[in-house]
């Protein structure tokens, strides 16, 4: 038995309608992804798979939480997980995967594998960052990174500081605050306000 079997889809013994799948992904599935980013996971995928007859509209939404490691204390930062994804899928006479939209699988599959569908939709969800809220970090390690910060006096120390200073700047933002850098790209069209 394969580590994803568990996540096949039987589209060719599908009746026309509507049908919902139901999965549980936790630390296992990720491992078995050889995702090294997610240390932990409680989430609930739901597929619905409308058939009507000539090709399979797939939506996915996953939701739940999943364990990362802070970039900056390195202790584990729990990140909610709240997305979406949808994909049409038809049989033709081979793979092809050319169009985001639209998955065209050989007629001799009488299954689909989603785990890996799933694990982009959770992946893409997760921020490039993993930095948990200004002062929620470990505060032995934060004062552990001024100290080295302090003590720094050649050129790799002076960039090290400049990138923290940028960090803490960056999350000491305002939330719905305005960034400058921002506010100086707007100018370029004032008269597009949803920028």
């Amino acid at each position: 038995m394969g580590k994803f079997t568990a996540y096949k889809l039987p589209l060719k013994s599908l009746s026309p309608g509507t049908h919902e799948f139901d999965f549980h992904l936790d630390k296992s599935f990720f491992e078995n992804m050889e995702n090294e980013d997610i240390h932990d996971a409680d989430l609930n995928a739901h597929v619905t798979v409308v058939y009507n007859g000539d090709f399979y509209t797939l939506d996915f939404k996953v939701t739940g939480n999943v364990t990362l490691l802070c970039d900056r204390c390195l202790d584990d930062l729990i990140f909610p997980i709240d997305s979406t994804y949808h994909i049409v899928v038809k049989y033709g006479e081979d793979y092809n995967d050319d169009n985001d939209e639209v998955l065209e699988i050989p007629m001799s599959d009488a299954t689909l594998n989603v785990a890996y569908m799933i694990n982009d939709t959770v992946v893409l969800a997760i921020p490039i960052k993993h930095v948990h809220p200004m002062g929620k970090c470990n505060r032995q390690m934060s004062a552990l990174l001024k100290k080295h910060r302090a003590q720094g006096n050649d050129e790799d120390a002076d960039l090290e500081n400049e990138l923290i200073d940028e960090m803490e700047d960056m999350d000491s933002a305002p939330e719905g605050g305005s960034d400058p850098r921002w506010d100086a790209l707007k100018k370029l069209n004032p008269s597009d306000e949803n920028i």
